[in-house]
C-alpha cells in the first residue's frame, strides 16, 4: 500500500534530516524526498481520482440537482401562490362588490318599504277620514230626522192645546209640513 510506504519514507527522512540539521531539509530538499513526495502525491491523486472524485462529483451533482429542483419547485410554488393571491383578490373584490350590491338593494328595499308604509298609512288615514265624514253625515241625517219627528210631535201637541181639539190626519200633515218648511234644517247640517 502506498500510504504505508509513504509513512515509512517520511519517518526515515525525518529521522535522518533531524540528525543533520533542524529545518534545512525543507529549504534544500533531497532528491529522494522529492521523488517519494511525487510518487505519494501521484498515487494519492490517482486513488482520489479513481474512487473519491467520482463519488464526490456524483454527490455534488445530486446536490446540485436537488437544489435546482428545489428552486424550480419554489418558483412554481411562488407562481401558483401569486396566481392564488390574484384569484383571492378577485374573489374578495367580487365579494365586496356583491356586499355593496346587497347593501344597496337592502337600502332600496327599506326605502320602498318605508314609502309603501307611508302610502298605506296615508291611505288608511284617508279611509278613516272618509269613514268618519260618512259616519258624521249619517249621524247628522239621523239627528235631523229625530228632530223633525220631535218637532212634528211637539207641533201636534201644541196645535191640539191651542185649538183644543184633535186634528184629523190631513190637518196634522198639512200643519207639520208647514212647520217643517218654516224651519231651516240645512243650517244645522252645515254647522257640523
Amino acid at each position: 500500500m502506498p500510504a504505508s510506504s509513504y509513512l515509512l519514507a517520511a519517518s526515515s527522512v525525518t529521522s535522518s534530516s533531524t540528525s543533520s540539521s533542524s529545518g534545512s531539509f525543507l529549504i534544500t530538499p533531497g532528491l529522494g524526498l522529492m521523488i517519494w513526495t511525487l510518487v505519494v502525491f501521484t498515487a494519492t491523486m490517482l486513488l482520489l481520482r479513481r474512487f473519491a472524485f467520482p463519488a464526490i462529483r456524483d454527490a455534488l451533482g445530486r446536490r446540485q440537482k436537488s437544489i435546482e429542483d428545489a428552486i424550480d419547485t419554489a418558483e412554481r410554488t411562488r407562481v401558483e401562490a401569486d396566481a392564488l393571491l390574484a384569484e383571492y383578490r378577485e374573489r374578495l373584490k367580487a365579494a365586496r362588490g356583491q356586499a355593496e350590491e346587497i347593501v344597496t338593494r337592502a337600502r332600496r328595499a327599506a326605502e320602498e318599504h318605508e314609502k309603501e308604509a307611508i302610502e298605506a298609512a296615508r291611505a288608511r288615514r284617508e279611509d278613516l277620514l272618509e269613514q268618519t265624514k260618512h259616519d258624521i253625515e249619517v249621524e247628522t241625517r239621523r239627528a235631523i230626522a229625530e228632530i223633525r219627528d220631535e218637532v212634528t210631535n211637539l207641533t201636534i201637541l201644541a196645535t191640539e192645546k191651542v185649538t183644543r181639539k184633535t186634528l184629523n190626519s190631513d190637518d196634522q200633515r198639512r200643519l207639520v209640513e208647514e212647520a217643517l218648511w218654516e224651519l231651516d234644517f240645512s243650517s244645522l247640517s252645515s254647522e257640523n
